[in-house]
């Protein structure tokens, strides 16, 4: 899932560029906004980046990616959907503060019976994906329908995953 490569430098190369460019910017700044020193970002590898390494990083994937359009489409999908999750209790972490939202969101954590966390965590990526998935069935292969629809599904999958670590997480640190 790759699409044709484009060449560096062509208009094609550099609108990829761009929409890279603005999804992990967004992705960024969603994760600024919610957690400025990066104590409640659930990836730990961008944890132990920080935010200047994390940003080079980042900006190498953006050049490296450029050249496949398909490729560019899942990554900003993904990043555009990630940065919505942040953004919607950013507010929140910012009015409480990190440390004091992650004590209270651990507290939380303890507090929840584990099977009913775990059916809406499911509930919440299955109902998400399946509509990235209905995308992707009935678009063709390569197009940027399938491309976004692959976003979609990327974007459950990494909820789930990350949610299900800083779970986890929060749950030994609780016990």
């Amino acid at each position: 899932m790759s699409g044709d490569r484009l060449s560096f430098g062509s208009s094609g190369y550099f609108g990829m560029l761009a929409l890279l460019l603005f999804g992990r910017g967004v992705d960024f700044l969603s994760t600024w906004v919610a957690t400025p020193n990066l104590v409640l970002e659930g990836n730990p590898l961008a944890k132990k980046l920080g935010w200047r390494l994390g940003a080079f990083v980042n900006l190498i994937l953006c050049f490296a990616l450029a050249f496949w359009t398909t490729t560019t489409l899942v990554v900003v999908t993904a990043s555009l959907l990630v940065a919505a999750h942040n953004f919607h209790l950013a507010w929140l972490m910012r009015l409480m503060g990190e440390d004091n939202f992650r004590h209270w969101f651990a507290d939380r954590v303890a507090e929840a019976r584990l099977p009913i966390y775990v059916f809406c965590l499911i509930g919440e990526t299955v109902v998400t994906a399946l509509v990235g998935v209905g995308v992707v069935v009935w678009a063709p292969i390569d197009s940027p329908p399938f491309a976004i629809g692959s976003g979609i599904i990327a974007y459950a999958l990494i909820v789930l995953f990350y949610t299900s670590l800083s779970f986890w997480r929060l749950r030994r640190q609780v016990e």
